[in-house]
């Protein structure tokens, strides 16, 4: 999968090429990320690319023709059809399901704005989609942009070493994930390790872990529970969950 990202400071991925999960996959030749410096498109000797806003206000605005020009040279490398996302506060938020989604995409240019934004016209002509990381405002689209990359490369075939332990994150199929363990078995002070996982009995594992799922999502995240389709037998471990709860609080 290729990635073409548009930033001003492309200095910002290096280390995020060169360790981890996305430098594997570049390892393996199962993605390819370029940065793309808009000031090589600047028109003028300082190589500016923003401006000040028409109609007053402060910071500055990126401006149009260096990012059309850098994304008109991105596509000249890629499909025809490759998508262009722009990495904004207001987009729709990044979510499990978006990266599947674009994970199945054979190239993405990632826009990374700075300062006030991008001139409106450069998204309403050349951006397909719109993507936040959350209710909060950074300085630009860089870090969301590694966010992205990360969430998506680690679903691509071949880059974890084990291929269930993207099927097992959280949030996969919509519920958060359940606790883990490892040595030692028992700590100082008593605390040991679930007996269930020590059985070797691999559907009393499978059956604890899901309904720590269940019960996990439901105390941490409810929200997410009311958006899935529960089966009968789920919904009688949230009844549970949830009488198990009123007692406690009588």
């Amino acid at each position: 999968m290729q990635f073409k990202v548009i930033s001003i400071f492309p200095d910002m991925f290096q280390a995020f090429q060169q360790d981890g999960v996305c430098a594997r996959a570049i390892k393996n030749k199962v993605a390819d990320i370029t940065v793309m410096n808009p000031r090589a498109y600047a028109q003028n000797r300082y190589q500016s690319i923003d401006d000040r806003p028409f109609g007053g206000g402060p910071g500055m605005v990126m401006m149009y023709e260096p990012l059309q020009k850098a994304i008109v040279d991105a596509k000249k490398t890629l499909t025809k059809d490759a998508k262009v996302v722009y990495l904004s506060p207001q987009g729709k938020p990044l979510t499990q399901e978006t990266a599947k989604r674009l994970s199945k995409e054979d190239a993405l240019i990632l826009l990374c704005g700075r300062y006030e934004g991008v001139d409106e016209r450069l998204i309403e002509r050349y951006v397909d989609e719109e993507i936040s990381i959350g209710d909060y405002v950074l300085s630009g689209g860089e870090l969301p942009a590694m966010v992205l990359m990360d969430s998506i490369v680690r679903l691509l075939p071949g880059v974890l070493n084990d291929e269930n332990s993207a099927v097992e994150d959280s949030f996969y199929d919509g519920l958060l994930d359940c606790p883990h363990y490892t040595r030692p078995q028992m700590l100082d002070d008593g605390d040991a390790v679930p007996q269930v996982l020590l059985s070797g009995d691999h559907k009393k594992i499978e059956a604890w872990r899901h309904k720590q799922k269940l019960e996990r999502t439901y105390l941490r995240r409810k929200d997410l529970i009311e958006c899935l389709c529960l089966s009968d037998s789920d919904k009688k471990i949230i009844d549970k969950i949830k009488h198990d709860l009123d007692d406690e609080n009588k």
